[in-house]
């Protein structure tokens, strides 16, 4: 499958990407068993938590294809293939990088680059992004992306990022194909149930 196809399969499933910072891979596996029984099926480990690499290497061993994990905070083209050689197959990035967009398109992995501007948009689409990430979605508004998205391609997926809260999840859906899930779902020291009984509120808003 092409990194289209695959992000197109889990946004058909589940539009959430689960943003685990600060797990550490003691919790990692735990934390995604319950995010995949909620109905997750991806996962990102910024690049900013400890032994990120670890964690994508257990949790893309564990999950295996049936959930697209991988990276976040991604700014180098180096983690691009580091992540990969750990088993992941998604790149998020907070900006538009079109040297990190490039290697993860020849990685053939699914690059989802952060924009906020048309600007920023066209880099990354033009770097072969896979989709794009509205981030910070909360200094935006669903009115600001429904005049973004009349100049964006019509296929390609835009995830809103960063302040999206069950409660909020609605008022964006009608603009944003999908959400990537920080504070809101996941916070370091969190218990599993935790975890399990937020992400249960997400999904039930989809």
């Amino acid at each position: 499958m092409t990194a289209k196809e695959i992000l197109a399969r889990a946004m058909a499933e589940c539009p959430l990407v689960a943003i685990l910072r600060g797990i550490t891979p003691d919790e990692v596996e735990a934390v995604g068993d319950v995010l995949v029984e909620a109905g997750f099926v991806m996962i990102e480990v910024p690049l900013n938590s400890p032994d990120p690499l670890r964690s994508i290497e257990l949790l893309a061993r564990r999950l295996g294809d049936r959930v697209l994990v991988g990276a976040g905070t991604v700014l180098e083209v180096g983690q691009v293939a580091a992540v990969r050689d750990a088993g992941g197959r998604l790149i998020v990035s907070p900006n538009a990088d079109a040297a990190v967009i490039k290697a993860s398109v020849a990685a053939g992995m699914v690059s989802l680059p952060g924009f906020l501007t048309p600007s920023e948009a066209m880099v990354a689409i033009a770097a072969g992004a896979t989709g794009l990430k509205l981030f910070p979605a909360e200094v935006a508004s669903p009115g600001f992306l429904a005049a973004q998205r009349t100049v964006l391609p019509v296929d390609l997926p835009v995830l809103a990022v960063g302040g999206i809260t069950p409660e909020t999840l609605g008022d964006w859906r009608p603009m944003a194909d999908g959400f990537g899930l920080g504070s809101a779902l996941y916070r370091p020291g969190m218990k599993t149930t935790e975890v399990a009984a937020i992400a249960r509120r997400f999904t039930a808003e989809l």
